[in-house]
């Protein structure tokens, strides 16, 4: 393969890396939205669409693997195969959180409100911000930029702390309000980690810019 056709097979590689955040980017937004609306219809299309982010993992799997058998890639290019087959596993791990919460949502329908959503939502867009910020460091190989991802992801766990203690003020006072505060703090714990998932990705972009392996929030 001439090495102008891998180049192109590689940014190519990159684009379908991208749509598959924007989809991961929807997930997240839609699913906290269907939390806080309360709408079983928006809950379930998160659902349906988590299909799509599967399928966008396995082509560009598949895509990498045959670069891998076809190519004989140089140390550079190796490392940029297995840092997008890397990113794409972290991607659908993002969007397995979504659809847990679009489930929760629908669960939740079922219950009175506990309260009103305050934390969440701001949680949902920190998150969504740094998985956009690892992204956007991934194509630009920008090392600095990745390592201010995992500065921000310190203010998600402490929002994670911040409703995990409000919620178990609830269930303390009133044992009826256990079951809805504790699918409330499984939604945050799924943000936590869809944060913590943004942090995976931005140690990449570190090895992939740098060539040195760097635990950014240990």
């Amino acid at each position: 393969m001439p090495r102008e056709n891998l180049e192109q097979q590689l940014q190519s590689l990159g684009r379908q890396l991208m749509v598959m955040g924007e989809l991961v980017d929807v997930a997240v937004d839609r699913a906290v939205k269907s939390l806080s609306s309360r709408n079983a219809e928006e809950a379930r299309a998160v659902i349906a669409d988590d299909v799509k982010i599967n399928r966008a993992q396995r082509d560009i799997e598949e895509q990498c693997i045959v670069l891998l058998a076809t190519q004989q890639p140089m140390a550079r290019d190796l490392r940029l195969i297995i840092a997008v087959l890397n990113v794409a596993v972290e991607l659908e791990r993002i969007g397995d959180y979504a659809e847990g919460i679009a489930k929760i949502a629908l669960r939740l329908l079922e219950e009175p409100p506990l309260k009103p959503l305050l934390d969440i939502p701001r949680m949902s867009e920190l998150a969504r911000q740094l998985i956009h910020d690892a992204l956007d460091a991934f194509v630009r190989r920008d090392a600095t930029r990745a390592r201010q991802v995992a500065e921000g992801d310190d203010e998600v766990d402490a929002l994670t702390d911040q409703v995990y203690r409000e919620l178990l003020t609830f269930m303390i006072n009133d044992p009826k309000t256990i079951t809805r505060a504790t699918y409330l703090i499984w939604v945050s714990h799924n943000l936590e980690r869809a944060a913590d998932r943004a942090t995976n990705i931005a140690e990449r972009v570190v090895q992939l810019a740098t060539g040195e392996i760097e635990e950014l929030n240990p």
